[in-house]
């Protein structure tokens, strides 16, 4: 399973996003979600730290909102 982040400098819109291990958007300030089978259950997880999470429009695209 892949290991996902979120970045946690929050963007212009105030989302943080949930980047995949490998992603070439990779912030460098970023916290460790673990482990999760897709982005939406790493987006969740990411949720219980920044309510205004969101997903990675290049490695995380079915969980990106906008």
């Amino acid at each position: 399973m892949p290991i996902y982040y979120v970045n946690n400098k929050a963007q212009l819109n105030g989302d943080h996003e949930v980047h995949k291990a490998g992603c070439t958007w990779m912030p460098s300030d970023k916290k460790s979600l673990g482990e999760h089978i897709g982005c939406s259950t790493a987006v969740a997880s990411a949720k219980k730290i920044y309510p205004k999470a969101d997903g990675c429009k290049t490695c995380a695209n079915a969980c990106h909102t906008g």
